[in-house]
Parts: C-alpha cells; sequence; structure tokens
C-alpha cells in the first residue's frame, strides 16, 4: 500500500511538472527590462525563444519574430532544443507511468510493472534536467550581460518563465526519483514472501533416521508356556 502511495504521489508530482514546463515554452516573459518615465512606465521591452517585443504606457505591443533559425544566436538555439525535448520526454515519461503503476491494470506482473515505473522515473529525471539545462543557460546569458560594463545594448531581467521552468523541472526530477525507488521497494516485498526455516540440525537428523527405521523385535504375543 505504501508504494502504491508513493506511485501516486510520484505521478502527480510528475505531470504536474511536465505541465509546468509545458507552459514555460510559449510564455513571453523570459527576459524583461522597462524604461521607467518620471511618473509611469514608459516602455516594458521583453522576449522568449521565438519573439522580442515592446509594449507602451497604452499596452500597444509591437513585437518582431526572430528572422532565421539559422541566424540565431547558439544560446537561443540550444534552449529551444532541450526545451522541446524535455516536453517531448515528460510525454512519454508519463505514458510509462502510468502503465507502470500498481493501480492501473495492465502492464503485467508487480516486478515487470516496477521497472516500467523506473524507466518512467528516469525519462522525467532527463525531462527534468533538460528544462533545468535550458532555464539555467537562458539565464546565465542575461545575467552575465547585465552584470558585464563593457556591455552597452538593453539589458534585461529575469523573467516569470524562467521561474515557471525551474519549478517544473524541480518537481519532474523529485517525482521521478520516487518513480526509481518503487523497483527497489518491490524487490524488497518480493523477498520477504519467501519463508526461512533455518538448517536442519544434526540431532534432529538422527531422530528422524531413527524414526524411520522399521522395529525389527519379535512380537510379543506369546510367553514361554506357551510351548510347554
Amino acid at each position: 500500500m505504501a508504494s502504491t502511495s508513493a506511485e501516486i504521489i510520484a505521478f502527480l508530482l510528475t505531470i504536474s511538472g511536465w505541465v509546468l514546463v509545458s507552459s514555460t515554452l510559449p510564455t513571453d516573459y523570459w527576459k524583461v527590462s522597462t524604461i521607467d518615465g518620471t511618473v509611469i512606465t514608459t516602455a516594458t521591452f521583453w522576449a522568449n525563444l521565438w519573439k522580442t517585443c515592446v509594449t507602451d504606457s497604452t499596452g500597444v505591443s509591437n513585437c518582431k519574430d526572430f528572422p532565421s533559425m539559422l541566424a540565431l544566436d547558439g544560446y537561443i538555439q540550444a534552449c529551444r532544443g532541450l526545451m522541446i525535448s524535455a516536453v517531448c520526454l515528460g510525454f512519454f515519461g508519463a505514458i510509462f507511468g502510468l502503465v507502470g503503476m500498481k493501480c492501473t491494470k495492465v502492464g503485467g506482473s508487480d516486478q515487470t510493472k516496477a521497472k516500467i515505473a523506473c524507466l518512467a522515473g528516469l525519462i522525467f529525471i532527463l525531462s527534468g534536467l533538460c528544462s533545468m539545462t535550458s532555464c539555467s543557460l537562458y539565464a546565465n546569458r542575461i545575467t552575465s550581460e547585465f552584470f558585464d560594463p563593457s556591455f552597452v545594448a538593453q539589458k534585461y531581467e529575469l523573467g516569470a518563465a524562467l521561474f515557471i521552468g525551474w519549478a517544473g523541472a524541480s518537481l519532474c526530477i523529485i517525482g521521478g526519483i520516487i518513480f526509481c525507488f518503487s523497483i527497489a521497494e518491490n524487490s524488497n516485498s518480493a523477498r520477504r514472501g519467501y519463508a526461512y526455516n533455518g538448517a536442519t540440525s544434526v540431532m534432529s537428523s538422527r531422530a528422524k533416521v531413527h524414526n524411520s527405521v522399521p522395529d525389527k523385535t519379535p512380537p510379543k504375543h506369546f510367553d514361554k508356556n506357551a510351548y510347554v
């Protein structure tokens, strides 16, 4: 029962993390910067993996899509690939996790389902690592430009999408680790199912052999007066 509860908790954690990671990919605010006036914010600059935009004080946004994938910076291409890989891995991990859970009726025996659940855990851990690496790589580029005194272009700060991506990646990794522990719990429960009675002592063996030898003494139905 404890293993089943742990698998349900792991499945909920991983699915929640995968949803957060999936929502991070199209989110607008990966990096953001503002230009303040004397009274109100006059313009807000923000960008994500697909476009860069500016929003004025009236709420009107002007966006510019990145012209070509081959003309992009290397870190943006790497972040795109890692985030797409994280979403795809999370999808397959959810399928394997649903099949490998003990509360479902598919997947075969308990040992087979434990192996499938462990595989789902590894996939979710890999998905979380991809998302964590992508967000960290993007954040490292923002912070390096922000603290670089020789960088004269528009400086940005960390956007909300990065924190959502980090949170989703953490949930995927934690849930994946719990899934991996399910195969160890299953093997321990299988070992406890076999009882060991201990080795048979020498005295008990001799007693069994003595009891198994038939008694060859003559029957005492008649005494010596019967032959007189």
